[in-house]
């Protein structure tokens, strides 16, 4: 007899949440089970890295088509709270712990996690510095800035929205970013060693949920960095937003010594 890992505990959530989101609204069956497996998620009865069980073995428990089944575990995929692996089936996607404590740039952290990170150039050019962007930067009125504006994403989901302003007189051209600001930094010999962030909860508008493919109103993370050389230089002016289910910020905190 095979046992799979839903039976019992996990076959008795399923069906009466499952139940319960049927019986509260009026909506297509798929969308009552893409809600059934957000929940679980949220909650933890389904945890990071955890297997799903197949579409066949998740429609016979819940007495559901497998067209059913697929079309709302595709809705959770483009939410990225799914991984789909060649070969090896359906994840819980993992969350990104980002640490405050240490400087390192979207690909790194990334890259560090096996995930393929992306960016795709939503605009892209020089221009004359703002007022904010001038204090942000400490440049001069007039000096010439490069603008980005970035959709970052890993395995094709979409992670966050990002708009960076660099002094032209560090980067020069635009086009030396292909993917990565700080791949493009190494390139020049350029070694940014501190930066200064704050971060505070929002929530995604119109058009920044199309671009990300989330709802109107979904949480998300806003993080401004401002990024310095040895010298004092700052070399980058950052807005990044983030969505809120795929990230974890930490911190390394420390007490001072006692005199």
């Amino acid at each position: 007899m095979v046992c799979h890992w839903y039976l019992f505990p996990m076959q008795d959530y399923l069906q009466s949440e499952f139940r319960r989101q049927s019986d509260a609204r009026r909506a297509p069956a798929y969308q009552h089970l893409r809600r059934t497996l957000q929940h679980a998620i949220e909650n933890g009865e389904l945890t990071a890295g955890q297997a799903l069980p197949g579409e066949r073995e998740l429609g016979k428990l819940l007495d559901l088509s497998r067209v059913t089944v697929r079309k709302a575990i595709a809705g959770l995929v483009g939410d990225g709270l799914l991984v789909q692996r060649q070969g090896a089936g359906t994840f819980v996607a993992e969350r990104i712990v980002k640490s405050f404590s240490r400087l390192t740039s979207f690909t790194d952290d990334l890259r560090a996690r096996g995930l393929d990170p992306r960016s795709t150039f939503l605009e892209r050019g020089l221009g004359e510095v703002t007022p904010e962007e001038a204090m942000a930067l400490n440049l001069s009125p007039g000096a010439a800035v490069i603008r980005y504006y970035r959709l970052r994403t890993a395995d094709g989901v979409a992670l966050a929205l990002e708009r960076t302003v660099v002094p032209a007189s560090v980067i020069g051209d635009p086009d030396l970013v292909e993917n990565s600001l700080y791949e493009a930094f190494a390139k020049l010999g350029i070694r940014p060693t501190r930066a200064l962030q704050r971060l505070r909860a929002i929530a995604f508008d119109a058009e920044q949920a199309r671009l990300m493919n989330l709802p109107e109103g979904a949480p998300g993370l806003f993080i401004e960095r401002r990024t310095f050389l040895d010298d004092g230089r700052v070399v980058e002016f950052t807005r990044s937003f983030y969505r809120g289910d795929a990230y974890d910020f930490v911190a390394e905190l420390q007490s001072e010594p006692t005199s």
